[in-house]
């Protein structure tokens, strides 16, 4: 026990185990409701370290706990050893400096690992919904005017702001009517619509069967 207390508060593991005591208290403070686990999310770029996507505070966790970790086996055999003067001082550097090091790998291995077992999935865009049949929900859509319902991948409905060109006849779009979104107009934010015919949709391609030659000519 007196061999461990003596490493703990000798360098390099000392600093190692403050950082621990301040990462314990944060995340006490998390568990009690009045920190938010995503606060240094803006102050810190982790993907640098090949932590991107992970919020700070459970990257510089990591780092410390197995930092501390690895500074404390590494204080406790250079204790051991019979090393002094500038040559200790040199090993506890390293054990400082490889302490840092396997932190980061460790964190590294852990991110990939993450990473792998839930990939990354683009944020929904309102971008994904050009190209797709809508059905207006207003009475009539104008230049000015019109609100449509518009299905996304997942199944789940959108209320989207929709907008006919005036040179086109208004008649053509009414509620219940379907239209095609083929344009997104950044500034006003609303879909560019045209009326579109169900009745002319061929539908997705029919597969060819494996083997089959394609004709030509």
């Amino acid at each position: 026990m007196r061999e461990f207390l003596n490493a703990a508060t000798s360098f390099p593991a000392v600093l190692f185990g403050a950082a621990l005591a301040v990462v314990v208290a944060f995340w006490l403070l998390v568990l009690a409701g009045t920190a938010d686990h995503h606060s240094f999310d803006g102050d810190l770029d982790t993907d640098l370290a090949g932590a991107g996507g992970v919020p700070v505070t459970v990257s510089v966790s990591v780092i410390t706990a197995v930092g501390w970790f690895a500074a404390l086996t590494g204080t406790v055999l250079l204790h051991r050893s019979t090393a002094t003067g500038l040559t200790r001082a040199v090993l506890a550097g390293a054990v400082l400096v490889g302490a840092l090091l396997l932190g980061l790998i460790v964190l590294r291995v852990l991110v990939r690992l993450f990473r792998r077992r839930f990939p990354d999935e683009p944020p929904p865009s309102r971008q994904d919904f050009l190209g797709r049949v809508c059905t207006v929900r207003t009475g009539s859509v104008s230049d000015d005017f019109g609100q449509a319902e518009v299905a996304a991948d997942d199944g789940s409905t959108a209320i989207v702001q929709v907008r006919l060109l005036a040179a086109a006849d208004p008649a053509a779009l009414t509620a219940g009517s379907a239209g095609l979104l083929y344009a997104y107009d950044e500034e006003g934010e609303f879909f560019w619509v045209s009326p579109y015919d169900k009745a002319l949709d061929p539908g997705p391609p029919t597969p060819r069967p494996r083997g089959a030659k394609r004709r030509t000519g």
